[in-house]
């Protein structure tokens, strides 16, 4: 990662996207103070990817339609010695 003055990034514009694409997230400041990231398009495709629903990991499951037996004990209590 990189940190660019905002000047230098705008008259290095070019130098600056491919170093995103290279390197990784490329960050602007602006009076010294962070200000804006550049980022490729791959980065920014990964980040903005939904993440998959619960329900869609359920059903994607090696075990799915395996019959398990899920039932618990209903009994309200057990002998315990004292």
């Amino acid at each position: 990662m990189r940190n660019w003055q905002l000047q230098d990034a705008k008259a290095r514009l070019s130098e600056l996207v491919k170093k995103a694409v290279q390197e990784g997230p490329q960050h602007i400041t602006l009076h010294g103070e962070p200000a804006a990231v550049v980022l490729s398009e791959a980065e920014y495709r990964r980040l903005r990817k939904r993440p998959a629903r619960f329900i869609d990991f359920i059903r994607g499951s090696p075990l799915r339609g395996v019959d398990l037996d899920l039932g618990r004990d209903r009994s309200p209590s057990r002998d315990v010695r004292l």
